[in-house]
């Protein structure tokens, strides 16, 4: 029996107006589903791998329709819980050119958000697992989900099974200081901390030198010297960090850094045309994931794989990455022509 990846988190409603109209604009809103976790389990069920995903919905149509998204997927949804009010939902507004993406959350009291510690049979849960991943969104929710993840972390680790969290600060959820206490007491549980070019600067104030992700320079050393306080403090295995170089809300440059046994690995740049930028990261944890278990030994395999997962991922329409391991491996492999295929 192939063993299995567990992601924990919230799945939401997403709401965003047909291509680039505003808020202000539309009169329709168009409807898929969505959450960090749920797309990196989404990402993982289309390289091959067996991914699950843990979570709480409400028990009504609505609640059964964000379980189909992913079981339409791949994605086993056998242990997701039933109940609480209902499904959290956030709306997106799609930037171009000189105007930025705005995002707004609609998620207060959802069911994960009022889930309890009781609900959760972790021994159960982790049977047959070797990679659990969370992200710092889920913590950020409140209620009782920063010890509900702890429980996690714990039995995750009693077990031998490798520990991911992308540490995705989100302003809107939470502070900086709330989420520095809480991440602080999970982090020594975690075996491959992921993050983007700001969340490590605002999650645990370590930032890079020499760099401006606003006017899009990025220096590579001062990344290298990121991944390495992260991992003196924490003790992590591994830190990988996208490199997102930002020349508009249409076009990005796009990279990332293993940091593995005090040795960075840096992936090729990509020049994005962006179609939908949102869950851009969390394609990257989840080829990341993947290439990590299939490929353990070759660590810049596994970080050329994770950002040519993410750089098609943010060339595809909404939060799920489709992309295949045979679609990642060709353009991680030079084929970035983008031509026909017939």
């Amino acid at each position: 029996m192939m063993s299995k990846v567990i992601t924990f988190g919230e799945i939401m409603m997403r709401l965003n107006p047909p291509g680039y109209q505003r808020f202000l604009q539309t009169s329709v809103f168009e409807a898929t589903y969505a959450g960090g976790e749920a797309n990196v389990a989404v990402s993982l069920a289309h390289f091959g791998d067996e991914a699950a995903f843990v979570s709480k919905v409400p028990e009504h149509e609505i609640g059964q329709n964000a379980v189909n998204a992913l079981r339409r997927y791949g994605v086993d949804t056998s242990m997701m819980l039933r109940g609480g009010p209902r499904l959290g939902v956030y709306y997106c507004e799609k930037g171009a050119s000189q105007r930025g993406s705005k995002v707004i959350y609609d998620r207060a009291n959802s069911s994960i958000a009022l889930a309890k510690r009781e609900e959760f049979d972790w021994d159960a849960i982790f049977a047959g697992v070797d990679w659990f991943h969370f992200t710092g969104i889920t913590p950020a929710l409140g209620g009782e989900l920063p010890a509900i993840c702890l429980d996690a972390c714990k039995a995750a680790k009693e077990k031998g099974i490798t520990v991911s969290c992308d540490l995705n600060y989100r302003a809107k959820l939470w502070t900086r200081g709330q989420a520095g206490e809480v991440m602080a007491k999970l982090m020594p549980y975690v075996d491959v901390c992921i993050a983007n070019e700001e969340d490590a600067k605002d999650v645990f104030g370590i930032a890079a030198a020499n760099t401006d992700i606003n006017s899009g320079k990025l220096d590579r050393e001062g990344y290298c010297l990121v991944a390495k306080q992260l991992t003196d403090r924490f003790g992590f295995r591994s830190v990988a960090i996208t490199l997102r170089g930002s020349i508009s809300a249409s076009d990005n440059n796009w990279s990332g850094m293993l940091y593995l046994g005090g040795e960075a690995f840096f992936a090729r740049n990509y020049l994005i045309h962006l179609v939908d930028r949102v869950g851009g990261g969390d394609s990257f944890g989840g080829g990341l994931i993947h290439a990590m278990r299939k490929w353990p030994d070759a660590p810049q395999k596994q970080i050329e794989f994770a950002v040519a997962a993410s750089c098609l991922k943010q060339a595809t329409e909404y939060d799920f990455n489709l992309a295949s391991e045979k679609e990642v491996l060709a353009l991680a492999g030079g084929n970035a022509s983008g031509r026909v295929q017939r």
